[in-house]
């Protein structure tokens, strides 16, 4: 994985907060980042998993480096003085949805020579998010690790991200930053799909990627829909495990961090969807983007796929 690491600042309301008013809640400080996310997700499932990024050299980035050896990621982070270790503000209201500010930290200013480019080509598998193609840096750094990997034989993967930085950022600059890049799995949301392809129906959705992504497999993510898989012929629909939100929050990063940690074993994408759907479930049902694994996760997790 590379991309951001970041730490998210979460409140979550118990009741509607008014403008100009106050109410009680939860204020916590969680180790977030979506391409970090997806490497822990990844790593919880079983996968051997590495993670490149961009720390600042501060107290958050010694706890950064502190959480990934945690969850047993192999971490290669370059270290800055020049910029802090990144933060996001997430605003979970009394519904479970989540809304986002994210600091331009120093996960923002990863360069190509930063790579450590012997651990790139030695990768099976590469997944990059949107995050590392908003703006450049990072995304000439996200662009060379795409082309490092793709000429050492591994696959590639992609989330796009986020819809309303895609619309601010603008379809076509979007598309022309990272649709050349030849993905072999896309994990995009519907509203991420709605704005890429003008579309809103799901099949028309899928269908309308695959003509911007080709040779992609199409994993659309739909909250309480579950998900769609496109395999740019067929698609089948996937049924969700739950629609008891709590938080929102880490939702699509651990399915893309299920998904692919699956996927890339079984080489099943029905499979893995399926598998997916269930640990996000269980995300959505506690607070943060990486709860801490109860008896019923670890039960998941280590049970029959």
């Amino acid at each position: 994985m590379l991309g951001d690491f970041a730490w998210d600042v979460l409140i979550r309301t118990n009741s509607e907060l008014l403008r100009g008013g106050d109410t009680f809640g939860e204020v916590m400080l969680t180790p977030g980042g979506s391409a970090a996310n997806v490497a822990v997700w990844a790593s919880r499932c079983g996968t051997p998993t590495r993670f490149v990024g961009k720390i600042g050299r501060d107290r958050f980035g010694q706890l950064a480096q502190e959480d990934l050896e945690r969850e047993r990621v192999v971490a290669h982070l370059v270290e800055t003085e020049a910029h802090s270790t990144g933060s996001v503000a997430v605003f979970v209201d009394h519904t479970g949805q989540r809304s986002m500010v994210s600091g331009h930290g120093a996960d923002f200013y990863l360069m190509p020579s930063e790579l450590p480019t012997d651990a790139i080509s030695s990768a099976r598998h590469l997944h990059l998010t949107a995050w590392s193609f908003f703006t450049d840096p990072p995304r000439s750094a996200a662009r060379a690790a795409a082309r490092t990997a793709r000429a050492s034989g591994a696959t590639v993967s992609f989330d796009p991200g986020s819809f309303q930085m895609i619309m601010e950022m603008g379809v076509p600059a979007f598309l022309a930053a990272c649709a050349d890049l030849d993905f072999d799995v896309v994990l995009p949301n519907k509203e991420e799909g709605q704005v890429l392809t003008g579309e809103t129906s799901t099949e028309a959705i899928a269908e309308g990627l695959t003509k911007i992504f080709p040779d992609a497999l199409i994993v659309l993510k739909l909250d309480a829909d579950g998900a769609l898989v496109h395999d740019g012929r067929s698609s089948t629909h996937i049924p969700p495990a739950t629609n008891n939100l709590v938080d929102a929050t880490g939702a699509g990063d651990s399915f893309a961090g299920a998904f692919l940690s699956h996927y890339l074993e079984s080489g099943s994408p029905i499979d893995a969807a399926r598998f997916a759907t269930r640990v996000s479930a269980w995300v959505i049902e506690h607070i943060g983007a990486r709860p801490s694994a109860d008896a019923r996760l670890r039960g998941l997790l280590s049970g029959p796929r």
